[in-house]
């Protein structure tokens, strides 16, 4: 056979691993997805079994037919000049449709429509995929119907709902949270009272989750202007799935934590009514016997003075007048006795155990107590605590009675007659290992002769007829020294004077 006529290779012979046109028509009937291709005008020229399936309608019931006969034209029509606008301009649409079967039933049809152009660039046909999401969007509207039931549930308790994640960052919260951001201040106050009600919530979460749970347990707040709040809080482990594409086949369930706070600053404000004026009494016994106590030392002090000058004196006489220096040795041996009986009567000090003290608490308790007195001399209170303390052991009664003294010391010096500027700054502190109390009046200050003073036993200030002599700062220093503390005083900036108190955190040292 001349070369001439041997057969022309085929493009399946050149191209072996070219598929044969046959098999991409089979692989689009059998496909499981809805599939049609129309001319330019939407009219159908194919339709694979899918279709048919989806629709209802049969191939040769549908071919010349314009997809316009599924449009329930119930579709907002912005949506199909949409899809003509982006179809035109020679891009792909995707949207969803709300379409109508044969049997007139009504589904919702997720399309995706490809402009075919052909060698020109003209759209000759268009090819459309579509699948009946009807029973997804059912499910999609549950979800959500679910969650917005749920969040009004949530947002309409009268108790704050946060949960967080094991980094700490809140994942869900209630309007009760976000009113409690704005009270407190504090951009995620789930910390600040996990730190309170948990302490080292952030590492236990991670390696012992399980202890970061706990059932009503009270956490307080101190803020500026004397405010302060009370909580009751509870916690509990939330098992969350991780949502990342990773985690569809290997991700391990998360553990977060749903911290529930419920406000009882009303209750325990009531409580506290009741508490300050059982407290108000104990402190006024206290002071009345430390008074009695502090008087009878001053006049020991006193009489021992002039008694020490007469034995002095008897000594001299013992060679010159020995009879005058007996009888006056008997007379003081009597002085002697007496003063020792009025030794005897002077009360003891009261015994106070140490336990854990929260000194915000105290001052607290101390600015309540002293209130009346600070109205009526005009002062001004700037009140600013450290948002949380540690408890230190202290005695709680003795911790009253000094920061009352500095108080209405501070008070007595700004009441003076025509003094006008009025202003007491208290605050706490922490500093390492201790805390620090500073109380800073607008007075005219403490000269220096008298801080050279200030802590001398029986030294003090005040003076005028009918008016205690007082022991000035010795015995607030003594209770400080008692606590392991120290106690200072400072000129103010500006004016006045400051006395700063500093407390170890981990109690007396000795």
């Amino acid at each position: 056979m001349p070369a001439t006529d041997a057969p022309t290779p085929s493009r399946e012979q050149d191209e072996p691993n070219a598929l044969p046109p046959e098999v991409y028509r089979q692989a689009t009937d059998q496909a499981d997805l809805a599939i049609s291709i129309t001319d330019n005008r939407a009219n159908i020229l194919y339709a694979n079994e899918a279709f048919s399936r989806v629709t209802g309608y049969g191939t040769g019931e549908i071919l010349g037919r314009n997809e316009s006969l599924l449009s329930n034209q119930t579709t907002p029509r912005g949506i199909y000049e949409e899809m003509w606008a982006t179809l035109r301009a020679g891009k792909a649409w995707t949207g969803r449709l709300l379409n109508r079967k044969k049997d007139a039933s009504l589904y919702l049809a997720e399309l995706n429509i490809s402009p075919v152009q052909d060698g020109a660039g003209r759209t000759s046909h268009y090819l459309g995929m579509h699948r009946d999401i009807t029973e997804l969007h059912h499910l999609e509207c549950q979800v959500r119907n679910q969650k917005r039931l749920i969040e009004s549930v949530v947002d309409a308790a009268p108790v704050v709902f946060a949960l967080m994640d094991t980094q700490g960052v809140v994942r869900l919260d209630n309007h009760e949270y976000k009113k409690l951001v704005t009270d407190l201040g504090v951009p995620e106050p789930a910390h600040l009272i996990m730190d309170m009600a948990c302490p080292g919530w952030r590492q236990k979460i991670l390696a012992q989750p399980s202890a970061c749970q706990f059932v009503a347990r009270e956490a307080r707040v101190d803020q500026p202007r004397g405010n302060s709040r009370w909580f009751s809080c509870s916690c509990s482990l939330i098992r969350m799935h991780d949502d990342s594409a990773n985690g569809f086949f290997c991700g391990d369930s998360m553990t977060g934590l749903l911290l529930a706070v419920n406000d009882i600053s009303f209750l325990r404000a009531e409580q506290e009514r009741a508490r300050i004026a059982a407290l108000q009494a104990m402190l006024a016994e206290e002071e009345r016997i430390a008074s009695i106590r502090e008087s009878l030392s001053a006049a020991l002090f006193r009489l021992e003075e002039p008694m020490n000058v007469m034995t002095s004196a008897v000594n001299l006489m013992q060679r010159r007048d020995p009879t005058s220096a007996r009888v006056l040795n008997e007379a003081l041996a009597a002085s002697r006795e007496y003063v020792e009986g009025l030794r005897q009567v002077i009360p003891p000090h009261g015994p106070e155990t140490h336990v854990g003290v929260n000194l915000n608490e105290v001052l607290r308790d101390v600015l309540e107590i002293c209130t009346p007195r600070l109205l009526a001399a005009g002062v001004v209170v700037d009140w600013r605590p450290a948002p949380t303390l540690p408890h230190i052991p202290a005695r709680p009664m003795q911790l009253r009675v000094l920061f009352k003294a500095l108080l209405e010391n501070a008070i007595e010096a700004m009441n003076g007659k025509g003094w006008t500027r009025r202003e007491l700054t208290l605050s706490t502190t922490r500093a390492a290992d201790c805390i620090v109390v500073r109380m800073e009046d607008s007075g005219p200050g403490i000269p220096d002769d008298v801080k050279l003073h200030a802590f001398e036993p029986f030294f003090s200030t005040k003076t005028g007829s009918g008016r205690h002599l007082g022991t000035g700062l010795a015995r607030a220093q003594q209770i400080v020294s008692d606590h392991g503390g120290i106690i200072d005083l400072e000129d103010r900036n500006g004016g006045g004077a400051s006395v700063v108190v500093e407390l170890r955190i981990d109690g007396d040292p000795l």
